[in-house]
C-alpha cells in the first residue's frame, strides 16, 4: 500500500518518506475514510438508480395522460394547459435522456482510450447524473479523474478532466440548447436559478425536477394576464435579422 502511495505521490511531484510514513500511519484512520467513501459512493449509486427509475416511470405514465384529463373531465379547454405542461415535460424528459445517452458514450469512449479501469460504470453514472443539471456533470467528472489520477498519472487525469470539460461544453452548450430551444424556450440563466432554488426548496429530488418544476410555473404564469409579463421574462428572446438593402 506505501508503494501504491509513494507512486501517487511520484505522480503529484512530491516524494514521501517512508520512514515518516510508516511513523504518522493510522490504519484507522484510514479505513474509516475508506468507510466513509465507499457508504458515500453507494448512495450516489442509490440515488443515482432511483433517478433512473423516477425517469422511467414518468415516460411510462406520461403516454397517453392527455386522454386520461379527457376523459376525467369531458372539456378540453379545462385542463388545455395540463396537456401542455405534460406534453413539454415528455419532450425535455426525451431529450434529456437522448442528450444523456451521447454524454455517457463519449465518456466512455474517452476513459476506455485513456486506459482508466470501470469505463462502463463511468458512463452510466455520467448518463444517470446528467439528468441533474448543471452540477450533475461536474459530480459525475470527480470519480473517473481521481481514480486515474491514481491508477494512471497526474498527466492522465488532466486529460480526462480537460476531456469531460469538452464532452459537456459540446454536448450541454451546442447539442442541447438547440434541441431543447425550439420546445421548452427557457434562457440558460432561468435554468441556473431554477436548479439552485428547487434545490434549496426540495434538495436533491428539486435538482433533478427544477426544469419540469420550472415549466410548470411558466405556463401557470400565462394563463393569467396579470402574470404573463413574468413569463415571458422567463423565455428566451428571439432575434430576428432584418435585411438591410443597400
Amino acid at each position: 500500500m506505501s508503494s501504491q502511495i509513494q507512486k501517487v505521490s511520484a505522480n503529484l511531484g512530491f516524494v514521501i518518506n517512508e520512514n515518516q510514513w510508516s511513523d504518522s500511519f493510522n490504519p484507522s484512520i484510514v479505513l474509516s475514510a475508506i468507510g466513509t467513501s465507499l457508504n458515500s459512493f453507494g448512495s450516489v449509486l442509490t440515488n443515482s438508480f432511483l433517478i433512473l427509475l423516477t425517469v422511467v416511470f414518468i415516460l411510462t405514465e406520461n403516454v397517453g395522460f392527455a386522454e386520461k384529463l379527457r376523459n376525467a373531465r369531458g372539456k378540453e379547454s379545462d385542463h388545455a394547459w395540463l396537456e401542455k405542461f405534460a406534453t413539454s415535460v415528455h419532450g425535455y424528459i426525451a431529450i434529456k435522456g437522448v442528450v444523456s445517452l451521447i454524454t455517457g458514450a463519449l465518456v466512455f469512449i474517452l476513459l476506455t482510450i485513456v486506459g482508466v479501469e470501470y469505463a462502463v460504470l463511468w458512463g452510466v453514472i455520467a448518463v444517470l447524473l446528467n439528468f441533474i443539471p448543471t452540477v450533475g456533470s461536474i459530480i459525475a467528472a470527480v470519480p473517473a479523474v481521481l481514480l486515474a489520477l491514481i491508477q494512471l498519472s497526474f498527466i492522465d487525469s488532466m486529460i480526462v478532466l480537460a476531456g469531460y470539460i469538452l464532452i459537456n461544453v459540446l454536448v450541454g452548450n451546442v447539442i442541447e440548447p438547440r434541441w431543447m430551444g425550439k420546445g421548452l424556450n427557457l434562457s440558460a440563466f432561468v435554468v441556473f436559478v431554477s436548479l439552485v432554488f428547487w434545490g434549496w426548496v426540495l434538495g436533491p429530488v428539486g435538482m433533478l425536477l427544477s426544469i419540469p418544476l420550472t415549466i410548470l410555473v411558466k405556463i401557470a404564469l400565462e394563463t393569467q394576464e396579470e402574470t404573463k409579463w413574468i413569463a415571458y421574462c422567463l423565455v428566451i428572446i428571439k432575434i430576428v435579422k432584418i435585411p438591410i438593402a443597400f
